[in-house]
């Protein structure tokens, strides 16, 4: 099964499991909107990676209801639904079916985000990714990725894996619907450790790099395009 069937068959409950299974969820992406500097309305131009059913987009489009977005993923029917989503708003949307890897154009973007998504890439993707994100930002641009982290020791994966497990648990979720997220998480995880992602943004140009908040194997990268 490539990535992109997998997520395709995780659609009518995918939302329901990423506000549920990610720890402290409402913390994470309510960072990652506090982070954005733009005036409140602005019609900034978004492009969000590895963009699923919208979620991200989402939550910006609320601080931000006239902004301009290109919403990009591999897999079709995770994108069907962030459609149906921005129905209302159907002008302001954009989709491309494509790997961002491939990202092309000379469309330049205020903000670029992505959420659970670049963590698939070898590390020498995501460094290359990082630089292509660099040039399509324009001047004080925003670069803002949540997303998962690797521990640093077999004793920090093991407290990880352990906490979101027993996330997972509480959260009612059965054990069928815990081992197919194992099933797509364990083939296509490449997790990056914190300071190696940090390294390679400030590597690309970017001059303002931090992890702004951390919950267990999850962050809130910022960037900032000088």
């Amino acid at each position: 099964m490539t990535i992109e069937e997998a997520f395709n068959d995780s659609i009518e409950y995918y939302d329901d499991w990423m506000e549920k299974a990610l720890p402290n969820y409402a913390d994470l992406f309510g960072t990652a909107i506090e982070l954005i500097p733009f005036e409140p309305g602005a019609p900034i131009d978004v492009l969000d990676l590895g963009a699923g059913t919208g979620l991200f987009s989402k939550h910006v489009l609320g601080k931000y209801p006239k902004a301009n977005f290109m919403l990009y993923d591999l897999a079709e029917k995770m994108l069907g639904v962030a459609r149906r989503r921005f129905e209302k708003n159907a002008q302001q949307f954009q989709y491309t079916v494509r790997d961002f890897r491939k990202i092309q154009g000379a469309q330049e973007y205020d903000l670029i985000i992505s959420s659970l998504s670049i963590h698939h890439l070898e590390d020498e993707e995501k460094r290359k990714l990082f630089g292509r994100i660099y040039t399509l930002l324009r001047k004080g641009g925003i670069f803002l990725n949540v997303d998962q982290i690797r521990g640093g020791t077999d004793y920090l994966r093991e407290l990880y894996w352990n906490h979101w497990l027993t996330q997972v648990r509480r959260a009612g979720f059965s054990e069928e619907r815990i081992q197919e997220s194992i099933g797509r998480r364990i083939p296509y995880d490449r997790d990056a450790l914190l300071g190696d992602q940090l390294h390679w943004l400030k590597d690309v140009g970017f001059g303002n790099v931090d992890c702004v908040y951390k919950n267990f194997f999850v962050g809130v990268f910022l960037a900032v395009k000088e």
